[in-house]
């Protein structure tokens, strides 16, 4: 016998809890377990008091409550906890229930579970989930991916708890097939991090180059925040920059020492695997793992003598502009970078993905959403098969110019000794792009040198060929591998 709940959620922590009560201000009818049932009660008799939640002390209680085909939705740790509550669902369910994993999940895990689940005849999408405790409670970004057949069954739920762009549209559509969810919401990440760590080089060049005050630099940010670089990530910064206690700000209170969940370094190591540059995504990851050395930079900084910065600190009126231009390119890059991943992303793995649709389900509710968003879905709309977001006509036209300023800033930055390895590494791919001819002659003549490893000649035919450097070589070339 079947209930009467259109969807149930495990998982009970501050995003389950604010999810749940957005599909109830849906209409939505859920059923909740937790496995600490403490957890369960305190949330029914809680803030989900006089609303159509219940809740279920048990899984098998839980399933008892859901309408047929059931939808079970997961927010719990990724990994193991994961495919232990799968397990422990299986033996509950029926052919054609829905299994939906909305946890940060490595997208690798997603593509296994589907393929395992479908021999099953259960029905698996694993979903990225994006914007917090409060796009959870108001309307997240939603990035479904898994068994194309479970999609409908769940698409107008997802849609109407979506956060909306200003057009009304859901930011909330089908990715693709197995993984791509997680992987598009690991995509995201990563230009998170890369966002984040371009903004923290901005205000540090501010702080130390121009020597502005936490006032002076909420003024900027929360200007730029109704310019070109409106988002998310600028509007939060210029709340931060301003926010006091005691009549304290308290970013001067926080330690300099950054942490990371893990799914930065995750496009890092997948755009290496799939020979894809993303440097200004990797520069982020390592910031990160620079500022935890604390303690050696620390004694670094005592011992290590760098260039003096300007005492007075830098005019504002001049590089206010300039830093912004540099902000604004960077950024680019920085989303010019994962869409190419995600173009390799669908190649290897046989996806097809909609980057114009991608782009909309960023607009609202996830910690990435800009205004820019809107020019690359525009862009893609164009041009279903842009090879990079830099070729363009709107990108390409920003990026030529800002680069004036760009470049302008990296110099000074280097003359005064402020690291800024996000929007440096980002310039560096840009000049490397727009070139035609790189060093990559001499260096594939270095390989063939020492390993024989043979090289491509530039009158366009294809075939490899060696040559006998030193003149006292075997004549044997490698064929293991040409990459």
């Amino acid at each position: 016998m079947s209930g009467d709940s259109d969807i149930a959620l495990i998982g009970l922590a501050v995003m389950g809890q604010n999810l749940v009560l957005n599909m109830n201000d849906h209409d939505i009818k859920v059923a909740v377990y937790n496995r600490t049932t403490q957890k369960t009660h305190d949330f029914i008799n809680g803030i989900a008091a006089n609303t159509s939640i219940s809740g279920a002390e048990t899984l098998e209680e839980l399933v008892g409550k859901l309408k047929s085909p059931r939808k079970i939705m997961m927010l719990v740790k990724a990994g193991k906890p994961v495919d232990s509550t799968i397990e422990q669902l299986l033996p509950l369910l029926d052919k054609g229930d829905v299994i939906i994993d909305g946890g940060n999940s490595n997208f690798e895990d997603s593509e296994r579970r589907a393929r395992a689940l479908k021999s099953t005849g259960i029905r698996y999408l694993g979903m990225g989930v994006s914007g917090g405790e409060e796009g959870a409670r108001h309307g997240p970004s939603l990035m479904p991916g898994g068994d194309a057949t479970a999609w409908p069954l769940v698409k107008d739920m997802f849609q109407k708890i979506a956060a909306k762009t200003d057009a009304g549209e859901p930011c909330c559509d089908w990715v693709g097939d197995n993984g791509a969810g997680h992987f598009v919401k690991m995509v995201h990440n990563g230009i998170e991090y890369g966002d984040m760590q371009l903004i923290c080089e901005a205000y540090h060049f501010m702080k130390t180059g121009m020597k502005l005050s936490n006032e002076q630099m909420h003024q900027i940010f929360a200007r730029w925040n109704t310019e070109k670089l409106d988002s998310y990530l600028i509007e939060i910064t210029a709340d931060i920059l301003a926010y006091q206690e005691n009549g304290q700000y308290v970013l001067d209170t926080v330690l300099d020492r950054a942490g990371q969940k893990g799914t930065g370094k995750w496009t890092g190591i997948n755009a290496l695997e799939l020979g894809i540059p993303l440097t200004l995504i990797g520069e982020a990851v390592f910031s990160r793992c620079l500022s935890a050395l604390k303690d050696e930079r620390v004694s670094a900084s005592k011992l290590i003598s760098g260039p003096a910065t300007p005492a007075n600190g830098l005019s504002e009126s001049e590089w206010v502009p300039a830093l912004g231009d540099a902000l604004y390119a960077s950024k680019i890059i920085s989303y010019a970078q994962g869409f190419m991943l995600m173009r390799a992303a669908a190649e290897e793995y046989e996806w097809t993905l909609n980057y114009g649709g991608i782009a909309q389900m960023w607009r609202g509710g996830c910690i990435i959403r800009s205004a820019f968003l809107d020019e690359i879905k525009a862009a893609f709309d164009k041009a279903p098969d842009l090879d990079n977001l830099l070729l363009d006509e709107y990108f390409r036209t920003e990026v030529e110019a800002a680069q004036s300023n760009w470049r302008k800033v990296i110099g000074k930055t280097v003359e005064i000794g402020i690291p800024v390895p996000a929007i440096s590494s980002a310039l560096a791919f840009f000049d490397g792009y727009r070139t035609a001819s790189l060093p990559a002659n001499l260096l594939q003549a270095q390989r063939d040198y020492f390993g024989a490893h043979t090289y491509q000649k530039v009158d366009g035919d294809q075939s490899w060929h060696h040559t006998d450097w030193t003149g006292s070589g075997t004549g044997i070339s490698s064929s293991s591998y040409n990459a």
